[in-house]
């Protein structure tokens, strides 16, 4: 189920947010692997199986996201100015962020696959990067397009799902 958005005014995003999430995932990873690679770290948790589940289930989350959002016929760029609808259906009725939720499992699965310091780390900062800047400015966004709808998906589905 989708909504009509109302204009709203629009708010220009800083540099860190014209960066989408996907590019500083694969930044951050890369960094670790550097890191990993270069410097011995210890391994803290280590499982093949359990970081390949993990990517599996984070790429499919964010595609499932990104589908919905497509066949709702809204932007997917998360800069954008405006959205051209409250989608609340698909995985949008488990979590408010289903694509910033499977980047996260992807991170999150890369860093018990390879199991070492580098990786958690850079899922932690890749946490607090999307936590801190790119949801709230999104929330932001919706709220000024959406007001009460939004306000009322909001306390209905939390911001990353079970959390």
């Amino acid at each position: 189920m989708a909504t009509r958005a109302k204009s709203a005014p629009a708010q220009s995003p800083g540099l860190l947010l014209r960066i989408p999430p996907p590019v500083w995932l694969l930044s951050s990873l890369i960094v670790a692997w550097v890191i990993h690679h270069f410097v011995a770290t210890p391994v803290i948790v280590r499982s093949l199986p359990a970081g390949i589940a993990l990517i599996v289930a984070g790429f499919a989350v964010a595609m499932w996201g990104g589908r919905t959002f497509s066949h709702a016929g809204t932007e997917l760029n998360p800069t954008s100015e405006t959205n051209a609808k409250l989608v609340v259906s698909g995985p949008f009725r488990y979590t408010r962020n289903p694509m910033y939720s499977g980047v996260m499992l992807v991170s999150l699965g890369v860093a018990i696959f390879f199991g070492t310091l580098p990786f958690f780390v850079a899922s932690i900062i890749l946490f607090l990067l999307v936590n801190s800047f790119f949801i709230p400015f999104e929330e932001a966004k919706m709220e000024r397009q959406f007001g009460a709808q939004f306000r009322a998906y909001k306390s209905q589905v939390r911001r990353w799902g079970i959390i």
